[in-house]
This record gives C-alpha cells, sequence and structure tokens, in this order.
C-alpha cells in the first residue's frame, strides 16, 4: 500500500458493515483524511501513530473546502506515504470523488477505490423495508435532497420507490412536489435516522401527515423511503 491513494466506502454505519478490504487496508494505514458521520469505532483501527485529519463534509456544517482536500491527498501522496480517503457509505453514490480523482490523476498519484454499503440500499434494509417486491415496487429510484428544483418532480412522482439522501431539510417541499404531481396523500412514508448504528431511528406515516408527526423532531441524518414497500415494514 505505498504512495497510493485508497478512497474507501466506509459503510453506512458500524464497524460490522465495513469490507473485509476496507478494513485491512485501514489496519496499515498511515494517514487517514476522513468525512463526518465515520463512526468512531472505525477511526480507532488505524495504527497509532496514523495521522488523522478530519475534513467534514456533513450537510449544513463548516467542512474543509473542496480544493484544500485535494491538496492534502496529492501532498501526502508524492510523501510516499500510504493514504486513505475514507468516505461514510459507498464513495461513488454522492460521494464527491470526482474532483479528488481528477487531482491525483493529473499529479500523476496512484489512487484505488474500494467500495463501501451505501445507506441508500443498508437504511431500508436495516428498517426492515424492501426496495423491491414483485408487485409492489419493480424499480427504485435514489435521489438526493439538495437542489430539488433540477429534479423532473413529475417523472419521479410517478415511479414506485423512492429513496432519498440528504433530504430532511427540504422535506416539506419534496412532499409539497410528489404532492402537486398527484402522488397520493396517503402514499407511505419512512424516515430513517442514524440508520445502521445504536442510535438508529424509525418514523414511519403518510405523505400527508409526516410533517405534522414530526414537526418538533431532529431528523438528520436520515434515509428516507417513500412508496407502498414501506408498508411490508410491519411484516418484517
Amino acid at each position: 500500500m505505498t504512495n497510493k491513494v485508497y478512497i474507501i466506502g466506509a459503510g453506512p454505519g458500524k464497524i460490522e458493515y465495513l469490507t473485509v478490504k476496507a478494513y485491512r487496508l485501514l489496519k496499515s494505514a498511515e494517514i487517514l483524511i476522513y468525512d463526518a458521520l465515520v463512526d468512531a469505532e472505525i477511526l480507532n483501527l488505524v495504527p497509532e501513530n496514523c495521522l488523522k485529519i478530519d475534513v467534514g463534509k456533513r450537510g449544513g456544517k463548516p467542512s474543509t473546502p473542496q480544493g484544500e482536500i485535494n491538496s492534502l491527498l496529492v501532498k501526502h501522496c508524492r510523501d510516499r506515504k500510504q493514504i486513505i480517503r475514507l468516505k461514510s457509505g459507498d464513495p461513488f453514490i454522492f460521494g464527491r470523488c470526482l474532483s479528488e480523482i481528477q487531482a491525483l490523476k493529473t499529479a500523476g498519484c496512484e489512487f484505488e477505490i474500494v467500495p463501501g454499503i451505501s445507506s441508500a440500499l443498508a437504511a431500508p434494509l436495516l428498517a426492515g423495508i424492501p426496495l423491491t417486491d414483485n408487485v409492489l415496487s419493480r424499480c427504485f429510484v435514489i435521489f438526493t435532497g439538495h437542489e430539488i428544483d433540477a429534479l423532473d418532480w413529475e417523472a419521479l412522482s410517478r415511479l414506485e420507490t423512492l429513496v432519498i439522501l440528504m433530504g430532511t431539510r427540504n422535506l416539506r417541499d419534496i412532499i409539497y412536489q410528489l404532492l402537486r404531481y398527484n402522488k397520493l396523500p396517503s402514499t407511505p412514508i419512512a424516515i430513517i435516522r442514524w440508520a445502521g448504528t445504536p442510535k438508529q431511528e424509525v418514523w414511519v406515516s403518510e405523505l400527508g401527515n409526516i410533517l405534522t408527526e414530526t414537526a418538533e423532531l431532529s431528523l438528520s441524518p436520515a434515509v428516507i423511503v417513500i412508496g407502498e414497500v414501506v408498508g411490508l415494514r410491519k411484516f418484517l
């Protein structure tokens, strides 16, 4: 693992959801550059002399500018360090990898992507909600709650199952758009907070009621699932 940057997905939460490859690489890291939402137990896997650099990347919170993160990766790679760039979930699912990879390629730094389990897939499973069903859900779509004005809500409202990451801040607008394009107010919705950790909480309701029922609650970080498959939770 010399003079190479490993961009690793940490999975949705607890250390048990790391891949075996990620676990092995973390055990021999010299530099660990990690995002928010990475479990502290995972951070403790690295050797005692490993330099840990927290670069934030939590929605709505102060974080290290992307350009500075890129520079850190290039600098330590040129110093012939063994570097882990640790991201929550999977690096290629809303992991903002492109800028970092481009910086490494431009600098001639070797890198490798190590997949992780995305919360978009794990959170519904851990809450007992299947994303597919041969009657209720023949497909699903994953998107973020950022830049919702750029999305085709008419098309999204026709789909059977929606999985939304980073959507709690704009939940009111998301629900408005779905109802506007004829999604029924009775459509089931689940909000899964801190999936895969001891703090996991799940709220289940309907599109027409969820805002009232969660008005005083802190919901982030969460995965939102909308669709009839949410109703299968009570059987599973």
